[in-house]
Protein backbone atom coordinates (compact mmCIF):
# COMPACT_ATOMS: atom_id res chain seq x y z
CA UNK A 1 0.00 0.00 0.00
CA UNK A 2 1.61 3.17 -1.10
CA UNK A 3 1.34 6.59 0.67
CA UNK A 4 -0.13 9.27 -1.02
CA UNK A 5 -0.02 12.82 -1.22
CA UNK A 6 -3.35 14.49 -1.68
CA UNK A 7 -5.94 16.77 -0.56
CA UNK A 8 -6.83 17.81 3.14
CA UNK A 9 -7.68 14.34 4.05
CA UNK A 10 -5.54 12.12 6.12
CA UNK A 11 -6.47 8.41 5.89
CA UNK A 12 -4.31 6.00 8.69
CA UNK A 13 -4.47 2.41 6.89
CA UNK A 14 -2.85 -0.95 6.33
CA UNK A 15 -1.88 -4.23 7.89
CA UNK A 16 -0.63 -2.87 11.14
CA UNK A 17 -4.36 -2.52 12.24
CA UNK A 18 -5.98 -4.89 9.59
CA UNK A 19 -4.72 -7.36 11.99
CA UNK A 20 -6.45 -5.89 15.31
CA UNK A 21 -9.16 -8.43 15.02
CA UNK A 22 -10.11 -11.42 16.96
CA UNK A 23 -10.06 -15.23 15.48
CA UNK A 24 -12.99 -18.16 15.23
CA UNK A 25 -15.99 -16.36 13.45
CA UNK A 26 -16.11 -13.70 16.11
CA UNK A 27 -17.73 -10.83 14.97
CA UNK A 28 -14.59 -8.13 15.27
CA UNK A 29 -12.59 -10.31 12.76
CA UNK A 30 -9.48 -9.02 11.53
CA UNK A 31 -11.61 -9.02 7.60
CA UNK A 32 -13.10 -5.69 8.20
CA UNK A 33 -10.08 -3.24 7.36
CA UNK A 34 -9.61 -4.61 4.05
CA UNK A 35 -13.74 -4.63 3.40
CA UNK A 36 -13.19 -1.03 3.94
CA UNK A 37 -9.96 -0.49 1.92
CA UNK A 38 -11.37 -2.32 -1.30
CA UNK A 39 -14.30 0.41 -1.33
CA UNK A 40 -11.90 3.16 -0.71
CA UNK A 41 -9.90 2.25 -3.75
CA UNK A 42 -13.12 1.20 -5.89
CA UNK A 43 -14.09 4.66 -5.66
CA UNK A 44 -10.66 5.97 -6.26
CA UNK A 45 -10.72 7.60 -2.68
CA UNK A 46 -7.20 5.96 -2.29
CA UNK A 47 -5.91 9.07 -4.46
CA UNK A 48 -7.56 11.63 -3.05
CA UNK A 49 -6.02 11.69 0.25
CA UNK A 50 -2.93 11.42 2.36
CA UNK A 51 -2.37 7.95 3.31
CA UNK A 52 0.19 7.34 6.20
CA UNK A 53 0.97 3.82 7.66
CA UNK A 54 0.20 3.09 11.58
CA UNK A 55 2.92 2.73 14.08
CA UNK A 56 2.91 0.76 17.42
CA UNK A 57 2.05 3.44 20.38
CA UNK A 58 4.43 3.58 23.04
CA UNK A 59 3.70 2.50 26.88
CA UNK A 60 3.86 6.12 28.04
CA UNK A 61 1.40 7.02 25.02
CA UNK A 62 -1.10 3.94 26.37
CA UNK A 63 -0.84 5.48 29.97
CA UNK A 64 -1.59 8.48 29.03
CA UNK A 65 -5.03 7.02 29.54
CA UNK A 66 -4.78 3.67 30.84
CA UNK A 67 -3.40 2.32 34.74
CA UNK A 68 0.03 0.35 34.26
CA UNK A 69 -1.19 -2.69 36.39
CA UNK A 70 -3.83 -2.98 33.01
CA UNK A 71 -1.64 -2.56 30.40
CA UNK A 72 0.52 -4.94 31.89
CA UNK A 73 -2.51 -7.46 32.48
CA UNK A 74 -2.82 -7.04 28.57
CA UNK A 75 0.88 -7.96 28.14
CA UNK A 76 0.66 -10.96 29.42
CA UNK A 77 -2.18 -12.28 28.46
CA UNK A 78 -1.19 -11.25 24.76
CA UNK A 79 2.14 -13.56 25.24
CA UNK A 80 0.31 -16.55 26.42
CA UNK A 81 -2.70 -15.88 23.62
CA UNK A 82 -5.48 -17.67 26.53
CA UNK A 83 -8.32 -16.85 28.19
CA UNK A 84 -9.91 -13.19 27.86
CA UNK A 85 -9.21 -10.10 28.54
CA UNK A 86 -12.86 -9.12 30.10
CA UNK A 87 -16.04 -11.24 31.12
CA UNK A 88 -16.13 -13.15 27.62
CA UNK A 89 -16.57 -10.69 24.93
CA UNK A 90 -12.86 -10.15 24.21
CA UNK A 91 -10.53 -12.85 24.16
CA UNK A 92 -7.33 -12.72 24.17
CA UNK A 93 -4.85 -14.19 21.55
CA UNK A 94 -1.21 -14.06 20.52
CA UNK A 95 0.22 -10.26 20.08
CA UNK A 96 -3.41 -8.90 20.94
CA UNK A 97 -1.04 -6.42 23.19
CA UNK A 98 0.95 -5.36 19.79
CA UNK A 99 -2.15 -5.21 17.69
CA UNK A 100 -3.88 -3.21 20.00
CA UNK A 101 -0.83 -0.58 20.98
CA UNK A 102 -0.83 -0.07 16.87
CA UNK A 103 -4.32 0.99 16.52
CA UNK A 104 -3.57 3.45 19.08
CA UNK A 105 -1.02 4.42 17.73
CA UNK A 106 -2.71 4.67 14.25
CA UNK A 107 -4.83 7.13 15.70
CA UNK A 108 -2.03 9.47 17.13
CA UNK A 109 -0.58 9.63 13.36
CA UNK A 110 -3.81 10.58 12.43
CA UNK A 111 -3.92 12.97 15.13
CA UNK A 112 -0.28 14.44 14.44
CA UNK A 113 -0.87 14.98 11.13
CA UNK A 114 -4.24 17.46 11.59
CA UNK A 115 -2.35 18.96 14.78
CA UNK A 116 0.95 19.79 12.23
CA UNK A 117 -1.18 20.72 9.31
CA UNK A 118 -0.02 18.14 6.59
CA UNK A 119 -4.29 17.82 6.77
CA UNK A 120 -7.60 19.16 8.09
CA UNK A 121 -9.39 16.45 8.44
CA UNK A 122 -8.13 12.59 9.45
CA UNK A 123 -9.94 8.93 9.34
CA UNK A 124 -8.75 5.66 10.97
CA UNK A 125 -10.99 2.93 10.33
CA UNK A 126 -10.13 -0.08 12.92
CA UNK A 127 -10.08 2.33 15.69
CA UNK A 128 -12.76 4.14 18.09
CA UNK A 129 -12.70 1.08 20.89
CA UNK A 130 -14.68 3.47 23.14
CA UNK A 131 -15.77 0.75 25.21
CA UNK A 132 -12.49 0.28 27.13
CA UNK A 133 -12.04 1.83 30.44
CA UNK A 134 -8.82 2.69 32.17
CA UNK A 135 -8.21 -0.49 33.77
CA UNK A 136 -10.41 -2.43 31.53
CA UNK A 137 -11.09 -4.70 28.58
CA UNK A 138 -14.85 -4.20 27.64
CA UNK A 139 -16.92 -5.24 24.15
CA UNK A 140 -13.78 -5.96 21.59
CA UNK A 141 -11.76 -2.96 23.11
CA UNK A 142 -8.54 -3.42 24.48
CA UNK A 143 -7.07 -0.06 24.35
CA UNK A 144 -9.30 3.14 24.30
CA UNK A 145 -7.38 5.38 21.16
CA UNK A 146 -10.19 7.71 21.71
CA UNK A 147 -9.34 8.26 25.37
CA UNK A 148 -4.86 8.20 24.62
CA UNK A 149 -6.00 11.15 22.17
CA UNK A 150 -7.89 13.05 24.51
CA UNK A 151 -5.56 12.80 26.75
CA UNK A 152 -3.25 13.77 24.19
CA UNK A 153 -4.69 16.76 23.36
CA UNK A 154 -5.34 18.08 26.51
CA UNK A 155 -1.57 16.71 27.76
CA UNK A 156 0.80 17.71 24.78
CA UNK A 157 -1.64 20.18 22.76
CA UNK A 158 -3.23 21.90 25.84
CA UNK A 159 -6.32 22.09 24.39
CA UNK A 160 -9.50 22.70 26.60
CA UNK A 161 -12.90 22.08 24.91
CA UNK A 162 -12.64 18.59 22.84
CA UNK A 163 -15.67 17.52 21.67
CA UNK A 164 -16.55 13.48 21.20
CA UNK A 165 -19.58 12.68 19.09
CA UNK A 166 -20.28 8.87 18.77
CA UNK A 167 -23.33 8.09 16.48
CA UNK A 168 -21.82 3.42 17.01
CA UNK A 169 -25.44 1.77 17.60
CA UNK A 170 -23.50 1.15 21.36
CA UNK A 171 -23.69 3.95 23.61
CA UNK A 172 -19.75 4.79 24.19
CA UNK A 173 -19.08 4.49 27.58
CA UNK A 174 -15.65 3.99 28.41
CA UNK A 175 -15.22 7.52 26.81
CA UNK A 176 -18.25 8.87 28.51
CA UNK A 177 -17.70 7.91 32.30
CA UNK A 178 -13.85 8.38 32.04
CA UNK A 179 -14.71 12.08 31.60
CA UNK A 180 -18.07 12.41 32.82
CA UNK A 181 -16.78 14.78 35.29
CA UNK A 182 -14.85 17.00 32.89
CA UNK A 183 -16.16 19.94 31.49
CA UNK A 184 -13.22 20.22 29.22
CA UNK A 185 -14.81 16.96 27.25
CA UNK A 186 -17.92 17.98 25.72
CA UNK A 187 -19.51 14.64 24.61
CA UNK A 188 -22.84 14.00 22.07
CA UNK A 189 -23.72 10.42 22.11
CA UNK A 190 -26.37 8.75 19.85
CA UNK A 191 -27.02 4.94 20.27
CA UNK A 192 -29.68 2.64 20.19
CA UNK A 193 -31.31 2.68 23.55
CA UNK A 194 -29.08 0.94 26.24
CA UNK A 195 -32.91 -0.99 27.53
CA UNK A 196 -32.14 -3.23 24.44
CA UNK A 197 -28.57 -3.21 23.75
CA UNK A 198 -24.69 -3.68 25.30
CA UNK A 199 -23.74 -2.10 27.34
CA UNK A 200 -27.40 -0.67 28.48
CA UNK A 201 -25.76 3.16 29.79
CA UNK A 202 -26.24 6.24 28.00
CA UNK A 203 -29.89 7.35 29.28
CA UNK A 204 -30.89 10.75 28.30
CA UNK A 205 -30.76 11.49 32.08
CA UNK A 206 -26.99 11.05 31.97
CA UNK A 207 -25.42 14.76 31.22
CA UNK A 208 -22.41 14.68 33.15
CA UNK A 209 -21.66 15.02 36.87
CA UNK A 210 -20.15 17.65 39.56
CA UNK A 211 -19.10 20.97 37.42
CA UNK A 212 -19.57 19.31 34.43
CA UNK A 213 -23.38 18.60 34.07
CA UNK A 214 -24.76 19.32 31.35
CA UNK A 215 -21.41 19.06 28.80
CA UNK A 216 -22.59 15.62 28.16
CA UNK A 217 -25.42 14.87 25.79
CA UNK A 218 -27.09 10.91 25.47
CA UNK A 219 -29.71 10.68 22.38
CA UNK A 220 -31.11 6.89 23.07
CA UNK A 221 -32.58 5.54 19.97
CA UNK A 222 -35.88 3.25 19.91
CA UNK A 223 -34.90 -0.31 18.41
CA UNK A 224 -35.96 0.10 14.45
CA UNK A 225 -34.70 4.04 13.84
CA UNK A 226 -33.68 4.74 11.05
CA UNK A 227 -32.82 7.92 8.91
CA UNK A 228 -35.63 9.83 9.42
CA UNK A 229 -35.40 9.71 13.51
CA UNK A 230 -31.88 10.46 13.41
CA UNK A 231 -32.24 13.57 11.17
CA UNK A 232 -34.96 14.75 13.69
CA UNK A 233 -32.07 14.10 16.62
CA UNK A 234 -29.37 15.42 15.00
CA UNK A 235 -30.00 19.07 15.60
CA UNK A 236 -29.68 18.91 19.17
CA UNK A 237 -26.27 17.61 18.66
CA UNK A 238 -24.92 20.21 16.94
CA UNK A 239 -26.95 22.93 19.35
CA UNK A 240 -24.97 21.12 22.17
CA UNK A 241 -21.90 21.20 19.94
CA UNK A 242 -22.24 24.92 19.19
CA UNK A 243 -22.99 26.09 22.95
CA UNK A 244 -19.76 24.63 23.69
CA UNK A 245 -17.30 25.92 21.36
CA UNK A 246 -14.92 23.36 20.64
CA UNK A 247 -11.70 23.24 19.82
CA UNK A 248 -11.02 19.92 18.52
CA UNK A 249 -14.14 17.55 17.03
CA UNK A 250 -13.76 13.69 17.62
CA UNK A 251 -16.17 11.64 15.14
CA UNK A 252 -17.17 7.76 16.45
CA UNK A 253 -18.70 6.73 13.35
CA UNK A 254 -19.60 3.22 13.99
CA UNK A 255 -21.30 1.47 11.08
CA UNK A 256 -23.36 -0.78 13.21
CA UNK A 257 -25.93 1.71 13.21
CA UNK A 258 -26.88 0.81 9.91
CA UNK A 259 -29.78 -1.99 8.82
CA UNK A 260 -28.76 -5.01 8.59
CA UNK A 261 -25.70 -5.19 11.34
CA UNK A 262 -25.98 -8.89 12.90
CA UNK A 263 -25.91 -7.48 16.64
CA UNK A 264 -27.84 -4.75 16.82
CA UNK A 265 -30.97 -3.19 16.19
CA UNK A 266 -31.19 0.09 14.34
CA UNK A 267 -31.87 0.84 10.68
CA UNK A 268 -30.09 3.57 9.77
CA UNK A 269 -28.36 3.89 5.78
CA UNK A 270 -24.87 5.60 5.05
CA UNK A 271 -26.44 8.84 4.13
CA UNK A 272 -26.82 9.18 8.07
CA UNK A 273 -23.23 8.87 8.49
CA UNK A 274 -22.44 11.21 5.37
CA UNK A 275 -24.50 14.18 6.71
CA UNK A 276 -22.99 13.43 10.23
CA UNK A 277 -19.89 13.63 8.91
CA UNK A 278 -20.20 16.87 6.83
CA UNK A 279 -22.48 18.52 8.76
CA UNK A 280 -19.06 17.96 11.92
CA UNK A 281 -16.86 19.65 9.26
CA UNK A 282 -18.71 22.89 8.68
CA UNK A 283 -18.66 22.78 12.38
CA UNK A 284 -15.39 21.90 12.90
CA UNK A 285 -14.92 24.85 9.97
CA UNK A 286 -16.35 27.42 12.33
CA UNK A 287 -14.85 26.57 15.65
CA UNK A 288 -12.03 24.24 15.16
CA UNK A 289 -9.78 26.00 11.99
CA UNK A 290 -11.46 22.73 10.41
CA UNK A 291 -9.53 20.01 13.16
CA UNK A 292 -11.73 16.55 13.24
CA UNK A 293 -11.02 13.21 13.43
CA UNK A 294 -13.09 10.12 12.84
CA UNK A 295 -12.65 6.74 13.69
CA UNK A 296 -14.33 3.56 12.48
CA UNK A 297 -15.48 2.19 15.75
CA UNK A 298 -18.35 -0.90 15.59
CA UNK A 299 -19.95 -2.58 12.72
CA UNK A 300 -20.02 -6.40 12.00
CA UNK A 301 -21.84 -6.67 8.33
CA UNK A 302 -19.36 -6.04 6.08
CA UNK A 303 -20.82 -4.62 3.14
CA UNK A 304 -22.24 -1.70 5.78
CA UNK A 305 -18.63 -0.90 7.00
CA UNK A 306 -18.08 -0.40 2.82
CA UNK A 307 -20.48 2.23 2.68
CA UNK A 308 -20.50 3.87 5.78
CA UNK A 309 -16.92 4.63 6.29
CA UNK A 310 -16.15 5.50 2.56
CA UNK A 311 -19.35 7.39 3.21
CA UNK A 312 -17.37 9.37 5.70
CA UNK A 313 -13.96 9.50 4.51
CA UNK A 314 -15.73 11.25 0.82
CA UNK A 315 -17.36 13.85 3.65
CA UNK A 316 -14.46 14.87 4.45
CA UNK A 317 -12.50 14.64 1.51
CA UNK A 318 -15.06 17.07 0.09
CA UNK A 319 -15.28 19.49 3.13
CA UNK A 320 -11.50 19.94 2.86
Amino acid sequence: MAEYGGTGTCVVAGERIARYGFPDGHPFGPDRHDAFWREVVAQGLDRRVLLRAPRTATRVELERFHDPAYVEFVVARSASGEGFLDGGDTPAFKGVFEAASDVVGASLVALDAVMTGQARRGFVPIAGLHHAGRARAAGFCVFNDIGVVIETLKREHRLTRIAYVDIDAHHGDGVFYAYEDDPGVVIADIHEDGRFLYPGTGAASETGSGVAVGTKLNLPLPPGAGDAEFLVAWPAIEAHLERHTPEFVLFQCGADSLAGDPITHLGLTEAAHVHAAARLCALADRHCAGRILGFGGGGYNRRNIARAWTGVVAAFVEAA
